[in-house]
C-alpha cells in the first residue's frame, strides 16, 4: 500500500556560536489523511483553553500551563510520532575548506529523516522558515534525501503559524532543548512541561538516546 506521510521539522539551538551546548533537530510524522484531524482537535483544544496565540516553546509561562500540559497528553494519546536528534556542538569539526557548517547541516538532517524509511511510502518534509537562505537549503536538502530512497516527494518550507503540526515541533523540541541546554531550569511551567514528558516516557531525563517509538531521541557521538 501506497501511504503519504507529512513529516514537519524543526530545528533548536542550531547557530553555530550561539554558546549552547547542543544543537537538535527534530520532526513529528503525521498520516496525510490525518493531518486535518489532528490540527482540529489542536485548534479544539486551543479554544478550550482560551488559548489565541501561536503554540511556541519560547512563549510557554505558567498562565497557560493547563494547556500545555493536556497539549503534551493529546501527542501521546494519538498515533503522531517525534523524532530528535541532538549534537554535541563542542564535537563538530568545520574546517571551511574541506567541509562547511552548513554540510554538516545537511548531513545531521539526512540522519534525522532517513530513519526506518518504507520504500513502499511517500514523505512530505515541511521545514519551518529561518532565514532568506531557506528556499536555496530546502533544494539542496531534498536532492541529498532522495539519493538513496527517492521516497520524499515534496521538501518546502512554510511559516510555522500556518501549521500546528509545526507549531507542536517546535513546542516538544523546545522541552528537549531546555532541559540539555539551560541549566537553571529557572522556568517553572517550563520544568512542569518536561516533567509530563518524561512521565509519559517512563523516562529520568531527556539528555540520553531513547528508542521509543512514540518519542525517538538520538545523540549522535561525532569522531
Amino acid at each position: 500500500m501506497n501511504k503519504t506521510f507529512n513529516i514537519y521539522c524543526d530545528e533548536s539551538c542550531h547557530i553555530e556560536h550561539d554558546h549552547k551546548d547542543y544543537m537538535f533537530l527534530g520532526s513529528i510524522s503525521c498520516a496525510y489523511p490525518q493531518v486535518r484531524r489532528h490540527t482540529k482537535r489542536i485548534d479544539e483544544l486551543k479554544k478550550l483553553h482560551n488559548f489565541y496565540a501561536e503554540i511556541k516553546w519560547s512563549k510557554v509561562s505558567n498562565s497557560k500551563i493547563r494547556f500545555y500540559l493536556d497539549l503534551i497528553d493529546y501527542f501521546f494519546d494519538t498515533d503522531l510520532r517525534f523524532r530528535a536528534i541532538g549534537i554535541k556542538k563542542s564535537q563538530i569539526k568545520c574546517d571551511g575548506i574541506t567541509s562547511s557548517y552548513d554540510d554538516f547541516y545537511y548531513k545531521m538532517y539526512y540522519q534525522l529523516l532517513n530513519y526506518k524509511i518504507n520504500t513502499m511510502y511517500h514523505y512530505n518534509i515541511y521545514l519551518d522558515i529561518k532565514d532568506t537562505l531557506s528556499a536555496v537549503k530546502v533544494r539542496k536538502l531534498k536532492e541529498i534525501l532522495n539519493v538513496k530512497y527517492g521516497v520524499f516527494r515534496n521538501v518546502q518550507n512554510i511559516c510555522s503559524h500556518e501549521s500546528l503540526l509545526m507549531q507542536l515541533t517546535d513546542f516538544i523540541m523546545g522541552a528537549i532543548a531546555y532541559f540539555n541546554n539551560d541549566k537553571n531550569h529557572a522556568n517553572k511551567a517550563k520544568v512542569a512541561i518536561i516533567e509530563r514528558i518524561k512521565k509519559h516516557l517512563n523516562a529520568n531525563s531527556l539528555d540520553a538516546t531513547n528508542y521509543s517509538s512514540k518519542l525517538n531521541l538520538f545523540f549522535i557521538t561525532l569522531q
